[in-house]
């Protein structure tokens, strides 16, 4: 087999480059995603919206009912067939399309002219909440499955080099999203606020248009990818598109569920998961009516959320990449989110004072770095590179599944309770067992010797 003198890959410059491409399109996406979570208080009060919190949890859930039903399985085998390329390039696309759709069901315009059809079925729900669940559902299917190709096209370009590190830093770079959210989606709402109400449409508009930048950039790393393929196509190397014997079959499918530590971790990545995604939905107005505060105050509180995991997250890499301890790092993480959730639960409603809860925010923010950055490159180390994409998307899946019906279940507690407690104690619970399954892997990982606790460079 011939050898690359200087792969691309081996260019520092050229794998950040990248790194920096593809993590700005998830940046983008983890804006999109929460754009309208800081204003759900907002969207009561638009005439031409009226939804409640029901209403919002129920939309919330649209953007992973698609890949419940099967999408994400599909995204695997199209990841695995066709390609970290093709399948990014759709997933963007994907996104840009759901976001036009979204932003069509809750512009003033569809408000005006809402088909009759559309109020005739499912009538606890808008017409606009329908329409922008089905966009949110487009939208999702991108954002799924760009979230597990950007995985692979990381492990393809830091393969044996800083992997945890990269990871780390597309996770952190990702999650200055939800921050970008919650701080400009109030700012902007006020700015182009009509007739005294604040409003919904120009921040979500600021935030599809990004997504379209996002596009541009995933393209650009297609550019670079194809030539890397090409290096490694000379040198005998395997590409996406290897020798038959290598090639990627739906019967391999069955290797990764056979796999133990694949339903460890990703039963461990749902229940997380879980107390998380749903949790931020819900958050600006869970500070709003415990601390009594404006929407903006809240809003500005939660923001920090993701700042200490931003910041923790590719040091933590690095420490995987060069100590390793992956495991240990899963069970700390899930022993801090049982924390927080019952100080949420039980303490700051007794008192309800600002630093404790932004105090609780911020460490929430360390178990948001400890869990993913650990998490994620422990995959490889248990599942044949020639179906990783499928595990990923599998793992996609699996969490989607939690994603999907986790924010209708407190939307619906919401309305049923009136309060708070019992939505915290439920996150608290998935703390809980996430905790056990992250024991349960470090106890099989010593078993079978994954890995998991070892480095990753070598």
């Amino acid at each position: 087999m011939a050898k690359i003198q200087q792969a691309l890959n081996d260019s520092a410059l050229a794998r950040w480059t990248v790194l920096v491409l593809v993590a700005s399109m998830m940046f983008f996406a983890y804006m999109f995603v929460d754009i309208l979570s800081p204003l759900a208080s907002l969207l009561e009060k638009t005439p031409h919206l009226g939804w409640n919190q029901g209403v919002f949890g129920t939309y919330a859930a649209g953007e992973y009912l698609l890949n419940v039903f099967g999408f994400l399985i599909l995204a695997g085998i199209i990841l695995d067939k066709m390609g970290v390329r093709f399948t990014g390039t759709l997933s963007a696309s994907l996104m840009v399309i759901g976001a036009a759709i979204k932003y069509i069901g809750i512009s003033e315009w569809f408000g005006a002219n809402e088909m009759v059809w559309l109020n005739s079925w499912w009538p606890s729900m808008p017409g606009s909440a329908k329409m922008a669940m089905f966009g949110f559902m487009i939208f999702g299917c991108g954002c799924e499955m760009a979230g597990t190709t950007v995985s692979k096209v990381l492990a393809k370009w830091f393969k044996g080099k800083e992997m945890a590190l990269a990871m780390g830093l597309e996770m952190s770079i990702a999650r200055i999203g939800v921050f970008a959210a919650m701080f400009f989606s109030p700012l902007i709402s006020h700015h182009f606020a009509k007739d005294g109400l604040d409003s919904v449409t120009a921040p979500f508009l600021f935030s599809a248009l990004l997504l379209v930048i996002g596009l541009l950039n995933y393209l650009v790393f297609c550019v670079m990818d194809n030539k890397f393929d090409k290096q490694l196509a000379a040198a005998g190397e395997k590409v996406d598109t290897s020798d038959p014997e290598d090639e990627f079959h739906i019967s391999d499918l069955g290797q990764i569920f056979r796999s133990k530590m694949f339903w460890i971790i990703a039963l461990l990545c749902v229940l997380y998961y879980s107390a998380i995604f749903p949790f931020q939905r819900f958050a600006t107005n869970f500070l709003e009516e415990t601390l009594s505060i404006s929407n903006a105050e809240a809003a500005g509180l939660f923001k920090w959320f993701p700042i200490l995991a931003m910041v923790l997250t590719p040091f933590l890499g690095a420490f995987i990449d060069n100590k390793g301890k992956g495991a240990s790092m899963m069970m700390i993480g899930a022993i801090i989110m049982i924390v927080c959730h019952s100080i949420f639960a039980f303490v700051l409603p007794a008192y309800p004072h600002k630093w404790l809860a932004l105090v609780t925010i911020l460490v929430l923010g360390v178990s948001f770095s400890l869990v993913p950055a650990s998490m994620w490159p422990s995959v490889p180390k248990i599942i044949d590179e020639k179906v990783l994409g499928s595990a990923y998307c599998l793992i996609f899946w699996v969490q989607n599944i939690g994603l999907c019906l986790v924010p209708m279940l407190i939307g619906k507690l919401r309305v049923v309770t009136n309060g708070y407690l019992v939505p915290m104690i439920v996150f608290a619970s998935f703390g809980v067992l996430a905790f056990i399954l992250s024991l349960a892997l470090k106890v099989e990982d010593k078993k079978k010797g994954y890995g998991l606790e070892l480095p990753n460079k070598k």
